[in-house]
């Protein structure tokens, strides 16, 4: 039964992301590499109290990805525009640093 909670709770990781970075191949494979290696470090928990607290840090990882990341695009004219879900509804706008915007382009 755990394994299977487990497995939904990856898929949900995984669903998140690819929604959250949608069309940023370089995102979309980081964070897909994160979410397995987090998984694979914690394959061998035995402790049911620990697992169900792994479980919950990955329900709860998921559902901040979905309603509070967001990604930019930059425009033509050079600014950037964002697809906000119903998702987002009540989340708070950060802005990233000149220093990660140069780094992206």
């Amino acid at each position: 039964m755990m394994r299977g909670e487990a497995l939904i709770a990856y898929r949900a990781l995984i669903r998140a992301t690819r929604n959250s970075f949608a069309g940023d191949t370089l995102m979309l494979k980081a964070s897909a590499a994160e979410v397995r290696k987090k998984f694979e470090e914690n394959r061998h928990v035995s402790s049911e109290t620990e697992i169900q607290r792994l479980l919950e840090e990955a329900r709860e990882a998921s559902e901040f990805i979905s309603s509070n990341i967001v990604q930019a695009k930059r425009t033509d004219r050079g600014g950037f525009e964002m697809k906000v879900g119903q998702d987002h509804a009540g989340a708070t706008l950060e802005l990233p640093s000149e220093e990660i915007i140069r780094k992206s382009v």
